[in-house]
């Protein structure tokens, strides 16, 4: 046999071998994109849930700085939030607005302020069935009230 007949056997060996190497390859960047697109659309969910948590704690904030009472001392008047009027207040806008929402706590912790803080439990959506009982968020805000 001739050196260009050896050479040709050895090239049509090495092509043999590397023969179907890319397909591992490409189940690797098929698993990676799936693994990428779960995690981004899960994040995506959660940020958004917490969110809409964090307007709904804003919300309810505002609506307790509301249940204010007015007090006058002296020659002026002032507004004052007791624990029930703002619980009384944020009660409602939580009720009224979010289903799964609780209203955890909600105080005026110097009478001027309305603080406070409610939760939600938070399922994954792609992959609920590892997170079963969800994922608890929760959101504090404040607000304050005052008369000009």
């Amino acid at each position: 046999m001739g050196s260009g007949v050896i050479a040709r056997m050895m090239r049509a060996q090495r092509r043999g071998d590397e023969e179907g190497s890319i397909l591992p390859l490409l189940l690797g960047y098929v698993v990676l994109a799936i693994a990428v697109i779960v995690v981004c659309t899960c994040a995506t969910d959660l940020y958004i849930a917490q969110k809409r948590l964090d307007s709904l704690a804003d919300a309810a904030a505002l609506a307790g700085a509301d249940g204010f009472t007015l007090v006058v001392a002296g020659d002026g008047v002032r507004a004052e939030l007791t624990d029930g009027g703002v619980s009384e207040q944020a009660s409602a806008i939580v009720e009224a607005v979010a289903s799964d929402a609780q209203l955890i706590s909600a105080s005026a912790p110097d009478g001027v302020s309305a603080q406070v803080t409610v939760a939600a439990p938070w399922h994954p959506p792609l992959v609920s069935a590892f997170v079963p009982d969800g994922v608890a968020l929760e959101a504090t805000a404040t607000s304050r009230t005052a008369l000009r």
